[in-house]
């Protein structure tokens, strides 16, 4: 402390100054000339009389410099990279921190997963928090790879960098006030943590059950409306922009000069070739500018309020006494970063790491291999009717994750469903994969546009089981073949044969080649799906890989069957008399 103080009185040199900054002031939205003075990793001084003197100085010729961004929830997982490697792709578009919520290699792997993500996370070079997993499994109609009581998240909580416990997904635990659920919540009550929540659909009556469990933010609303709810009883709002959720747009008209400070911007899920090519709340801000916000305004969203909602003292701001994580812009409305300082080094450079992180080289190997996938058959895809062929069908909305519950009359020969690529009623299927149980649920899908093959990923949120989405049986079986045989991943199959094809060893979700290994064979990927479907308009594989989730609405299927998220109960794919279901 008092060599900070004697720092901050110029009295020792400092350590760094970027000169001739245009520095953005977050707590008074104002622009602000100076240059800011750097000792020990922090910011001692915003010199605006040039009465500082560093062993290192760098003229920042006037350029535009704002904090470090801050992700306020993110699966790393979703973009299929570790911790680690994470970091590199992120770092040079400006992103200095992340929250994330780990539950989807915890639905896999557990405690050993939990561990994993710490332990990785060590080596990178931006700041990873997180949250640990509320809902492992995320309900009770699915079996997932590993089961998360409050005594098994206990010896996390007081890690340094375990800010909470992540978005509670099973509402109804939460308001029929179920003994488990409470005791997670009271875990991190008890240890002054944030919760996060995830309040898709829920009423305002069920938002008040949220707030009286001490439940603090959301990042499941979808319209401006539900927004303005939440902040009115006291939430946080995390405007969510990523590869299947894109609610940006939609939700800037809930956002004003006044409770603006309520919001803040989050992923969610974003995969690793829009991450390398847009990155991820630098977009947010970028979008939220283009679409008339004020850029200052933008980035407060991006960096103190993400930092002041997650308490994360001494982020989020280019201030005396915070930390130096800043960005340097060569464009304020693009975004475009010119270069990044991570606690007063200087990381990025015109879009270019300087340094590169540790990797960590040995994984438990329960963890490596974790899909058992059964051997299967075209019976085992069997779709029965008894009565006719009206169906109960999932009907996606693209660029969503929330679908619609539709009937449909299909198309039916001997009893069995037939997938019509005319009328584009695909075959979907789920097939539990941690613990050989010889589970499977079967569906029928609408709006996903393939016109041939199969496509096939072991991304099945929550609960990570295999997912399938086909046109024909043969290829479907052909797809979870090659899911087993590479241990997990993403795998497009025409004719009999991968033509394209990701393989994700780590739980089932993450690579262990290098980003930009792993880049060129998604870019595999996406030519094989350009193979089999015709017109692309959403991120077909992030789609696919949400229709698995029963805590979304309406209409999902889980490796128990297809799931009514309204009702919160499972129903029949055939529409029998006496379902009135419409």
């Amino acid at each position: 402390m008092k060599k900070q103080i004697d720092f901050s009185q110029n009295r020792v040199e400092a350590d760094f100054i970027l000169k001739n900054a245009n520095i953005a002031d977050v707590f008074s939205l104002c622009w602000r000339k100076a240059d800011i003075v750097v000792a020990n990793g922090m910011i001692v001084a915003l010199d605006e009389q040039e009465k500082f003197n560093a062993k290192s100085i760098e003229d920042a010729n006037g350029k535009y410099v704002v904090p470090g961004l801050i992700d306020a929830h993110i699966h790393i997982e979703s973009s299929m990279l570790p911790p680690s490697q994470f970091s590199e792709i992120l770092l040079p578009h400006g992103i200095t921190s992340v929250i994330s919520d780990p539950h989807e290699i915890v639905n896999v792997s557990g405690a050993k997963g939990m561990q994993f993500m710490l332990d990785d996370a060590k080596n990178a070079l931006m700041d990873i928090y997180y949250m640990l997993p509320s809902s492992v499994p995320s309900t009770s109609f699915e079996h997932a790879g590993a089961t998360m009581k409050a005594k098994d998240l206990a010896p996390f909580i007081q890690n340094e960098n375990v800010l909470g416990l992540a978005e509670v997904m099973d509402f109804p635990a939460v308001l029929n006030t179920d003994f488990d659920m409470l005791d997670k919540l009271s875990l991190a009550k008890q240890y002054n943590k944030v919760i996060d929540g995830h309040g898709a659909g829920l009423t305002d009556e069920q938002l008040r059950g949220y707030r009286a469990a001490g439940i603090r933010t959301d990042h499941e609303c979808v319209t401006a409306e539900e927004a303005r709810e939440r902040i009115k009883q006291g939430m946080y709002v995390l405007i969510r922009e990523g590869s299947a959720a894109k609610n940006l747009q939609d939700l800037l008209p809930a956002v004003t000069p006044i409770n603006a400070r309520r919001f803040a911007f989050c992923t969610d899920d974003k995969h690793l070739d829009e991450l390398m090519e847009e990155g991820s709340i630098n977009y947010a801000v970028s979008l939220a500018i283009k679409y008339g916000m004020n850029p200052l305004q933008a980035i407060q969203l991006a960096t103190i309020n993400a930092a002041e909602c997650y308490r994360l003292d001494g982020k989020g701001a280019i201030a005396e006494g915070y930390i130096a994580d800043f960005i340097m812009l060569d464009d304020l409305h693009k975004m475009k970063i010119a270069a990044v300082w991570k606690n007063g080094e200087k990381v990025v450079t015109d879009g270019s790491l300087l340094k590169t992180c540790k990797q960590t080289k040995e994984i438990d190997q329960t963890i490596l291999h974790s899909v058992n996938i059964p051997k299967l058959s075209k019976k085992d895809f069997e779709i029965r009717f008894n009565e006719g062929n009206r169906a109960n069908v999932i009907e996606i909305i693209p660029n969503q994750i929330i679908t619609k519950h539709v009937v449909k009359e299909v198309d039916v020969q001997n009893g069995v469903f037939i997938p019509s690529i005319e009328n584009d009623l695909l075959k979907i299927a789920v097939i539990e994969r941690h613990h050989s149980l010889g589970l499977k649920g079967l569906g029928i899908v609408h709006g996903l546009g393939l016109t041939k093959g199969a496509i096939a990923t072991t991304i099945a949120h929550d609960s990570h089981n295999a997912i399938v989405v086909g046109t024909n049986d043969e290829d479907m079986l052909t797809a979870l073949e090659a899911l087993q045989s590479m241990q997990g991943g993403l795998v497009v199959v025409e004719g009999g044969k991968v033509i394209g094809s990701l393989a994700l060893p780590i739980a089932g979700l993450m690579t262990t080649l290098s980003p930009e290994e792993a880049a060129i064979k998604i870019k595999e990927v996406h030519d094989a799906l350009n193979e089999v479907h015709h017109d692309i308009s959403f991120h077909l594989f992030l789609t696919v890989s949400f229709l698995s989730l029963p805590v979304i609405p309406e209409l999902k299927l889980t490796d128990t069957g297809l799931f009514d998220v309204k009702s919160f109960q499972h129903i029949p794919v055939e529409v029998v008399s006496k379902n009135t279901v419409v």
